[in-house]
């Protein structure tokens, strides 16, 4: 069976997303053309080489409205005969629009870029308005629930605490600090000015001050009742009493912004062109899980039954961060040890740029295969509604 290659693999550095952010002054769409530059001249491609491309992005309004990816490839200096779609599958979106691209890779047997790109400074998260996020009683017959409060519900049913939930957080952070102690990663690239000055070249989101103990201080975001959310929860699940709400800004994903880029191809296509391989997609699969977002667990598990892999063969692990408790139960499930998960820090600690998070695990993960020498990887991503995406790769040399 022939694969997709990930040929190469970028992405920009996490900005906050907020006015005073170092990415803030730039574009979404000029963000993502920027790293599509970067895949362009570090493999020297030929505009016309690339014929389709998938980008994800969430919030497709405003600045990050009409197909911002097949505008960020012509802004890029891509083919104009070159087609690109952006996809919302919510925080998966990133993920999800580099397997469709993989698929398109292989199946057309040519070379594809996949992508993402989400700037939560300019665009904010819940700008689109779609109705269920205010319309309490379509969300309830529709099945929609804040992330935060589908969190403490899994922390409820599974027994996870406050302290549990913190102190997986304040591991994100020591980690992704020193991952930043270290200088920055092969595959990410710094983001300039028009003028050329350097606005960021290193995650930005990052707080050394989150230990267990100042992350205990933090109130959570739902008090008891969460404004009728709890009376709605106990009316489907009675048997859990009450809702535990221990999740914080803390330990939650914080926003930001940045974008990503995924160059793949057919197997034969990269050797007609003599473009060095990165890793091979050997699976990948989607999954949903109603109510919760808890979705990944399923997801990986389809994955690794497609090649052939139990959770043992896995080397690395990169799983973007739900909130702490979503981790954790994804962790427990599946008996993955820590000292092979997330071992840069997680979105916690570097930021959710929604669109483009799953597109940035691809080279966070090939990077530090790459450093470990390691051979099977796996890139994961719950998202909101329960949908859910993850993809193994096998490291080539």
């Amino acid at each position: 069976m022939s694969h997709a290659v990930v040929i190469d693999a970028v992405r920009t550095p996490r900005g906050a997303a907020k006015d005073s952010g170092a990415l803030h002054a730039v574009a979404p769409m000029e963000l993502l053309a920027g790293a599509l530059r970067a895949i362009k001249d570090r493999n020297h491609l030929d505009a016309d080489q690339v014929v389709d491309g998938v980008f994800g992005c969430v919030t497709q309004t405003g600045e990050q409205g009409g197909n911002v990816g097949k505008a960020a490839c012509l802004l890029a200096g891509l083919s104009p005969y070159m087609s690109a779609v952006t996809i919302n599958r919510f925080c998966a979106s990133g993920l999800s629009a580099v397997n469709w691209a993989a698929q398109q890779a292989r199946d057309n047997d040519g070379l594809s870029l996949g992508g993402g790109v989400e700037m939560m400074s300019r665009v904010p998260m819940f700008g689109d308005q779609a109705p269920y996020y205010s319309d309490r009683e379509l969300g309830g017959t529709i099945g929609f629930v804040t992330p935060a409060w589908s969190s403490d519900l899994i922390a409820t049913r599974h027994g996870y605490t406050r302290q549990d939930c913190d102190r997986y957080a304040a591991r994100s952070q020591s980690r992704a600090l020193a991952a930043r102690r270290r200088g920055p990663a092969p595959s990410m690239v710094p983001v300039c000015a028009a003028d050329g000055s350097l606005l960021l070249a290193h995650d930005e989101n990052i707080r050394e001050a989150n230990t267990p103990e100042k992350l205990a201080t933090l109130r959570t975001i739902y008090e008891p009742g969460a404004n009728g959310l709890d009376a709605w929860g106990l009316a489907r699940e009675p048997e859990l009493g009450q809702i535990a709400h221990v999740h914080t800004a803390g330990n939650a994903p914080c926003m930001a912004d940045g974008a990503a880029a995924v160059l793949l191809g057919s197997e034969a296509a990269a050797r007609r062109l003599g473009l060095p391989v990165r890793a091979r997609v050997l699976a990948q699969a989607d999954a949903c899980v109603p109510l919760t977002q808890t979705g990944a667990v399923d997801a990986t598990q389809k994955a690794l039954a497609r090649c052939g892999l139990t959770v043992a063969d896995i080397d690395l692990w990169e799983v973007r961060d739900s909130f702490s408790a979503i981790t954790l139960h994804y962790i427990d499930t599946l008996g993955i040890d820590l000292e092979r998960f997330n071992v840069n820090g997680s979105s916690i600690a570097l930021g959710h740029p929604m669109g483009a998070t799953g597109a940035m695990l691809v080279s966070c993960l090939l990077d530090e295969m790459e450093l470990r020498g390691a051979r099977y990887g796996v890139a994961a991503v719950p998202g909101a509604f329960g949908v859910a995406t993850a993809t193994v790769f096998e490291r080539l040399d």
